[in-house]
């Protein structure tokens, strides 16, 4: 369900309450197939957008049939009556009321959300963001208080979900007519100013770089955010005058950089971190850094304990000694060409005494819309450790930036948009390709391991692409997305009423019959975030299919996120064996298993 609210302006002296009108529940619903920005036209960019031939349309469904029996009929059915488009192809299902991009959009109601109000500094004006439903439409509007009508100034749109860092940012200038806020407009998420008298959005900064955290001096006569601009894979404090213009770096130190500005303006508390060092606050002057170099090019003493400047000073000192007795190291971030031409980032974790023909273990990120490829210390921590244990095993650990995680633009946001495992996973497909051509690992005995979102694709690894990995350990998995939260859910995969294809080939509970390799399964029972049911219900799937090669570890009494020691310890020391008895020299590999050409069950093929 969606929560609705009602905004309403009441008169302190009369008491008179004015409800806020919009005027946009009637709005042109957008279409449900997804128009990419990126200039690529590859046959598996087609698929992405939910165009297939008539030849590979049949194939699946043809597949979805045999797999899903009765169930799967009228799914059938709504594939086969699609609208035609050129050239023969057929697009996917529309929702009722909609129409293809080919065709003029539909008018439906659709509920709109009106949050963020923001009041001028002299209180004459107000401005709020408004927010459809399906979140493919969000409005920067300006209220009228005396009429408590609104008044469009700027529209964001995205054919698959509007958001990025940054997005519900508002605020005013001082002058009291302009307002400020970011949106994703050419790609990326940048600052814009908007008239309140009327006029286009005016964008302060552009290139491929997020900016988020805008506010304002204290003297209002400039911005501060922070930015991804230098490199993708750290975050400094920049300055930047308010109607644009030459923006200023003023941290320092390589890695992560939240910094807040003192009252006074002349000094910065900055919360930092690096790779191998976790957060430590710091005090530094608020003035431009004398050096503006990233840490790819700063040499590894440089870039640890011994990063700041003479100026900025260390104040906190978190980890326990024990803790500095050990050579964490500072991954290198490598990168490979997926199949459809796009770079993708990794951390790379390679063994001192690596010899060819070694196994590897794909460390797969939780939440989706998340960057753990980065210059900082990573909120996989214990992942952290964990990696540095495989490692001493001779184990190499690659983790990567799929499609669907922050930091690398909207496109790569929205790569995952009505297909989760889709291109998400054929990009760790390639990673395991990579890891054979680069670096020699025996495409035999490759494992892979996540939590949550990352639990979902190793179960979407182990099922739909088996004959590429040996073993999985899939932690607090969602198993269905039709069962989980629906405010996230629904932005990737729309309604699932309207668009049931997207849902059932996104759910690894409907390819389990693809399984070969060994599995585990670690979930809380009392886990309030991915309810411990999807797990029963896959247990149980996996039983009627009589498969063999699994085990699940339920724990009674933890949530999504475990809060025992001993818990964590149970979990790591399964992960651990998975690996040691599938990828060790003499396990036993899953039959057919062929990394030069993978195939995926229930799916489009490779």
């Amino acid at each position: 369900m969606q929560g609705r609210t009602r905004l309403g302006l009441v008169s302190v002296a009369t008491g008179e309450v004015k409800w806020v009108e919009t005027g946009l529940q009637r709005a042109e619903v957008a279409p449900r197939v997804q128009t990419r920005t990126e200039q690529n036209t590859t046959e598996a960019a087609q698929r992405e957008r939910g165009v297939e031939n008539q030849t590979q349309q049949a194939q699946q469904t043809g597949q979805q049939t045999q797999q899903l029996g009765g169930q799967s009929q009228q799914q059938t059915g709504q594939q086969q009556t699609g609208g035609q488009t050129q050239q023969g192809q057929q697009a996917p299902p529309r929702a009722q009321g909609q129409q293809t991009e080919a065709g003029a959009p539909a008018l439906r109601d659709r509920d709109v959300q009106l949050f963020q109000l923001q009041w001028s500094e002299d209180g004459a004006r107000a401005v709020l963001l408004a927010r459809a439903a399906d979140n493919k439409d969000r409005w920067i509007m300006s209220l009228d208080p005396l009429t408590a009508k609104t008044r469009v100034l700027a529209r964001v749109h995205d054919d698959a979900w509007v958001g990025g860092p940054g997005s519900f940012t508002l605020g005013w200038l001082p002058d009291n007519r302009r307002a400020y806020f970011v949106a994703e407009r050419d790609g990326w998420a940048h600052l814009y100013t908007i008239n309140t008298d009327g006029g286009e959005p005016v964008q302060l900064t552009r290139g491929q770089f997020e900016v988020s955290d805008v506010r304002l001096s204290a003297d209002k006569t400039r911005f501060y955010f922070t930015s991804s601009e230098g490199s993708l894979f750290e975050r400094h404090l920049y300055s930047m005058p308010l109607d644009g213009g030459a923006r200023t770096r003023l941290t320092t130190m390589p890695g992560s950089n939240q910094a807040d500005v003192s009252p006074d303006e002349n000094m910065l508390a900055v919360v930092r971190s690096y790779s191998n060092r976790p957060p430590e606050l710091y005090l530094q002057p608020n003035r431009p850094a004398t050096s503006t170099t990233s840490a790819s090019t700063t040499s590894a003493s440089a870039q640890a304990t011994n990063a700041q400047t003479p100026d900025v000073k260390q104040v906190t000192t978190s980890p326990t000694p024990e803790f500095f007795t050990y050579e964490w190291i500072d991954p290198p971030i490598v990168s490979f060409r997926a199949r459809d031409g796009a770079t993708v980032y990794g951390r790379l974790y390679k063994p001192a005494n690596f010899k060819r023909g070694g196994p590897a273990v794909l460390f797969v990120h939780g939440a989706g819309y998340l960057q753990d490829v980065t210059k900082w210390w990573s909120s996989y921590y214990r992942e952290y450790m964990f990696q540095h244990l495989l490692m001493e095993r001779g184990i190499t650990v690659l983790s990567i930036d799929y499609r669907g995680s922050a930091g690398y633009g909207r496109d790569w946001r929205t790569g995952i948009y009505r297909h989760m495992g889709g291109k998400d996973l054929d990009d760790h497909v390639d990673a395991v390709r990579y890891l054979v051509g680069e670096h020699g690992v025996d495409p035999r005995r490759v494992g892979i391991y996540g939590g949550s979102y990352g639990g979902f694709m190793t179960l979407m690894a182990m099922f739909t692409t088996p004959d590429i990995f040996a073993a999985g350990a899939a932690l607090r998995p969602v198993t269905d997305w039709a069962h989980y939260n629906h405010p996230y859910t629904s932005n990737i995969l729309n309604d699932p009423q309207d668009d049931p294809v997207a849902y059932r080939q996104s759910s690894p509970l409907y390819f389990a019959g693809g399984l070969k390799g060994a599995l585990l399964i670690c979930h809380g029972m009392v886990d309030t975030n991915v309810n411990f049911q999807d797990t029963v219900r896959l247990v149980e799937r996996l039983i009627e299919l009589r498969k063999e090669n699994w085990q699940v570890a339920p724990y009674p009494v933890e949530d999504h996120t475990f809060e025992r020691a001993d818990s964590w310890a149970d979990e790591y020391r399964r992960i651990l064996k998975l690996f040691d008895d599938n990828l060790r020299p003499g396990s036993p590999t899953p039959a057919g298993a062929d990394a030069a050409t993978p195939k995926r069950r229930g799916s489009r093929k490779q």
